[in-house]
């Protein structure tokens, strides 16, 4: 079965009733599979979960421009496996008509908390009032730099319950001034939810085909593709994977 027609069995919910699931302060748990397994996993799911749909539209398109530091202290946050780590992006939620300039802060007990503030367009440059965002949020004053895009395809769901969201992202490709690369054949499926809730219905689901969960840094695998100086010992078992469910 293909996946639309898979996303097609889904009962809809607008953008406005999935607000009451926003879960800005939430814990996240990431899975890669080949995109080749979407359509089952999805056929199971259409009992337990709605399906966001905006303008018409259930996949939505995501464009994000990821800031760090000239020495990538981000990056080498995440690599080194710091905790209480940030990522600062601006990301533009296309069938939404809405930008944000974004924090994500993951604290020392592995929750995600989302910080972010309005604004009118993807800027290249920091704007003062960007970097007084930043620095409130973040508590430092650092000097941030355009790295790179990252863009993909989103299918949201929530759960009946509206305990939990989960996101598929799909097609993702990332872009700097001279490079570019994919993840064409991988799915990423992250489960949102907060700390209190009850267990995840496509958790259970995806443990019975073999998919368990797999932490996977967006800005950091395109970090690496797309800088070869830069150290990537901590993430080697992960590009192995990746490559491998590249290949499938």
């Amino acid at each position: 079965m293909e996946i639309n027609t898979c996303l097609n069995q889904f009962k809809p919910i607008s953008l406005k009733e999935m607000n009451s699931v926003s879960l800005m302060n939430r814990m996240d748990v990431k899975f890669l599979f080949k995109k080749s397994q979407l359509p089952i996993l999805l056929s199971h799911l259409t009992s337990h979960y709605n399906i966001l749909k905006i303008k018409n539209k259930i996949i939505q398109d995501y464009k994000s421009l990821y800031f760090d530091t000239p020495d990538r202290f981000f990056y080498m946050a995440h690599h080194n496996r710091r905790v209480n780590r940030n990522k600062v992006r601006f990301r533009e939620y296309v069938g939404s008509d809405l930008i944000f300039l974004e924090i994500k802060f993951k604290n020392n007990k592995g929750k995600t908390i989302k910080k972010r503030m309005r604004v009118d367009k993807v800027y290249k440059d920091l704007l003062p009032e960007h970097n007084l965002f930043i620095k409130s949020t973040i508590g430092k004053d650092l000097t941030l730099i355009a790295q790179h895009w990252i863009n993909f395809k989103r299918i949201t769901f929530v759960d009946k319950l509206n305990t939990e969201r989960i996101t598929i992202d799909l097609n993702l490709n990332y872009s700097d001034d001279s490079q570019s690369g994919s993840l064409d054949n991988i799915v990423i499926a992250e489960v949102k939810k907060d700390r209190s809730s009850q267990s995840s219905k496509f958790t259970y689901i995806a443990k019975k085909y073999h998919i368990t969960p797999t932490r996977m840094s967006k800005y950091c695998v395109s970090t690496i593709n797309l800088n070869k100086d830069v150290k990537f010992n901590r993430f080697k078992s992960k590009l192995l994977l990746i490559n491998k469910l590249q290949l499938l």
